[in-house]
């Protein structure tokens, strides 16, 4: 008994193998998106980091941490565009931030019982180091590590993903946010 080839079953290797890289003998088209017209760039990134960082610095230092505090997740979060993934360093008992008052409340204190503030520290500067960045069209992820530098020049090693969409304005703005203190064996 001979059995015939499944037309499927062929489709579907061939575009797996197609996607995968390899050359298709039969030339299976591929399907190309739209042109970005203004695609996210690592620089983009970096910048959008800068910014972060001196953020996190100008809370711990303001005269009105709260508004400081405010003002960062209105420039610099995506609250205004849809759901914003927040899960934030020091947080166990409410481990996932899913508002913008949540989120307030980790930086400064507030709503949250167990949050004492984050960012009113002080620090003195804040900087990442990537593992790598990933763009695509509008949207980046990133990930690495970033270190908090205190005022008595200590710093901090938090571990760390984010990711960032373009506003209507071409503004990056942040839409996940994920860190964590380095695991330790016990």
């Amino acid at each position: 008994m001979t059995m015939k080839p499944n037309f499927f079953a062929l489709l579907i290797v061939s575009a797996v193998t197609t996607m995968a890289g390899c050359t298709n003998p039969q030339s299976t088209p591929i399907v190309q998106s739209a042109p970005c017209e203004n695609p996210v760039t690592e620089n983009d990134v970096l910048a959008a980091q800068e910014s972060w960082g001196k953020a996190i610095v100008a809370i711990g230092k303001a005269e009105n941490p709260q508004a400081e505090a405010q003002s960062t997740l209105d420039r610099l979060y995506g609250y205004d565009l849809g759901t914003v993934l927040f899960k934030p360093t020091l947080a166990s008992d409410d481990p996932f931030r899913g508002t913008e008052k949540e989120a307030l409340s980790y930086f400064v204190g507030g709503s949250i019982s167990e949050d004492e503030g984050f960012a009113l520290a002080p620090f003195n500067n804040v900087r990442f180091e990537n593992e790598g960045i990933i763009t695509q069209c509008n949207t980046a992820t990133s990930m690495g590590e970033y270190f908090f530098t205190k005022t008595d020049g200590s710093e901090i090693k938090v571990e760390y993903t984010f990711g960032y969409v373009r506003d209507e304005n071409g503004d990056l703005k942040i839409n996940l946010h994920h860190s964590s203190l380095p695991y330790q064996a016990q």
